[in-house]
C-alpha cells in the first residue's frame, strides 16, 4: 500500500475498534447479567462466574465487526471531507479506486476475523460453556442446597437442610418426596452428605414418615439410609447442542443419528448457510458505506451525516438477513436469497463505484433527520 493508502486504513481501523468496544462492552454486560444467576442460585465461585463471562464474548464479536467496520469507514471519509482532505485528492488527480483498496483490505481483513471466529472459536466456546453449566447443574450440593431455605429440587420433592459443614456433609436434613401419587415421604436426618458422584443422598440418624393414601402413617427410624440422586441429577446435567453450537464440519457432514438434528434438520441447514453468509456482511456493509462517503462533497446543504446513513442501511440488510435464515427452515427457496442479496449489493456497489456514482437515501427519509450531525460538523450535499 500507499503512504496515502495506509493513512486511511490505519484511521479506518482506529475508528472501527474505538466504535466496536463500548458497544461490545456493553451487549458483553447484558448477557453476562442474565447469567448471574449461576452465582447467586448455584453457590459457585466468583471465578467460575468470570470463566462463563469469558466464554459469552466470542459469540458477540462476529456480531458487532460489520457494525464498526462501517462506522469506521464512513466516519473516517466524513472526517476527511470535513478537513478538505478530499478536495486535495480530488485536485492531485487521485483515482476512487486508490481510496477503495485500504477499504477493501481492512473490510476484507473483517470478513476473514468474522468466518474464523463464527466457524472455529464461537462452536467451541459454546460447547465449553454448556459443559461448564451442566457440570453446575448436575451437582446438586452446589446448585440447589441452601442453607435454611426450602428448595423445589424436582416436581413433587424438596428438601432443606440447616447449615453445611466441612466438605459435602450437611446437617439437620429434611426431604419431602410426594412423587409417588400412592404415598407421601418426609425424611429427617441428623446428618448426612451427597456421595463424589452426586447421585446418592446418604443420610445418618433419622426416620422416614410414611403417610399412603389411605391415611395410614408410619414412622421408621434408621441410622443411615441413601436417597438415590440418580435420575435427578441425570436430567437436571444433561446437554443437547443444538444447530449453533455445532462446528463447521458437523453441519457440512451432519450425523444422522443426532437425536436433536433429527428432530430439526431444518435449523441445521439454516444454521450451515447462515455461518457461510454473514462472513461477507464487513465487505458489504464496507462497500455501502464507502459508497455514501467515499468523495467530496460541498458544505452548501445540510444532509443526513454519512454514519447514519450508512447504518440506517446496514440495519435493513441485517435484518433483511436475520429474517430469510430463519425461514429456510419452512421455505428453502431462502437460501438462495440468503446468498443472492449479498452478492448483488457487492456487484451493484462496484459498479456504482466504477462509474462514480454515490448512493444516498431518499429525501424522505432524510428529510426528518435534516439537523442530525455527528462531530459538530454538517456535510453538504452530493455534486
Amino acid at each position: 500500500m500507499t503512504l496515502i493508502e495506509r493513512y486511511i486504513a490505519l484511521r479506518i481501523v482506529k475508528m472501527a475498534v474505538a466504535s466496536i468496544l463500548p458497544v461490545l462492552a456493553v451487549i458483553w454486560i447484558v448477557q453476562v447479567l442474565a447469567r448471574v444467576n449461576l452465582v447467586t442460585d448455584s453457590g459457585q465461585s466468583i471465578s467460575s462466574f468470570f470463566q462463563l463471562a469469558g466464554l459469552i464474548l466470542p459469540t458477540i464479536i462476529p456480531m458487532v465487526i460489520p457494525f464498526g467496520i462501517v462506522i469506521g469507514i464512513a466516519q473516517t471519509f466524513s472526517a476527511m471531507n470535513a478537513d478538505s482532505e478530499f478536495a486535495v485528492i480530488d485536485a492531485a488527480g487521485m483515482p476512487r479506486s486508490r481510496l477503495l483498496r485500504p477499504v477493501l483490505i481492512v473490510a476484507l481483513g473483517a470478513c476473514a476475523l468474522s468466518f474464523a471466529v463464527d466457524n472455529f472459536v464461537e462452536p467451541v466456546v459454546r460447547v465449553q460453556a454448556r459443559k461448564m453449566i451442566a457440570a453446575v447443574y448436575a451437582d446438586l450440593l452446589s446448585s440447589v442446597i441452601e442453607e435454611k431455605t426450602f428448595r423445589k429440587i424436582d416436581d413433587g420433592l424438596y428438601l432443606q437442610i440447616s447449615k453445611r459443614l466441612h466438605g459435602r456433609t450437611l446437617s439437620g436434613i429434611f426431604v419431602a418426596d410426594y412423587r409417588d401419587p400412592d404415598s407421601e415421604l418426609v425424611y429427617y436426618a441428623k446428618e448426612g452428605a451427597i456421595d463424589d458422584t452426586g447421585t446418592t443422598l446418604v443420610m445418618h440418624d433419622g426416620e422416614v414418615d410414611r403417610r399412603s393414601s389411605n391415611g395410614d402413617i408410619s414412622v421408621v427410624k434408621f441410622v443411615s439410609y441413601a436417597f438415590d440422586l440418580s435420575q435427578l441429577t441425570k436430567s437436571r446435567g444433561g446437554m443437547t447442542l443444538r444447530a449453533i453450537d455445532r462446528d463447521l464440519s458437523f453441519l457440512f457432514h451432519p450425523d444422522e443419528n443426532d437425536h436433536d438434528y433429527a428432530a430439526n434438520k431444518g435449523e441445521y441447514t439454516a444454521e450451515l448457510h447462515r455461518r457461510l453468509t454473514e462472513w461477507s456482511f464487513p465487505l458489504v456493509y464496507g462497500l455501502i458505506a464507502f459508497l455514501i462517503a467515499g468523495r467530496a462533497r460541498t458544505q452548501r446543504e445540510i444532509r443526513l451525516h454519512p454514519v447514519i446513513s450508512a447504518l440506517s442501511i446496514a440495519f435493513v440488510l441485517r435484518w433483511l438477513s436475520y429474517y430469510m435464515s430463519n425461514q429456510i427452515a419452512e421455505a428453502p427457496v431462502f437460501v438462495i436469497l440468503l446468498y443472492a442479496v449479498p452478492l448483488a449489493i457487492v456487484v451493484i456497489s462496484i459498479l456504482m463505484i466504477l462509474s462514480a456514482r454515490t448512493l444516498r437515501l431518499p429525501r424522505w427519509m432524510t428529510s426528518g433527520f435534516a439537523g442530525v450531525t455527528l462531530g459538530g460538523t454538517k456535510s453538504g450535499g452530493g455534486r
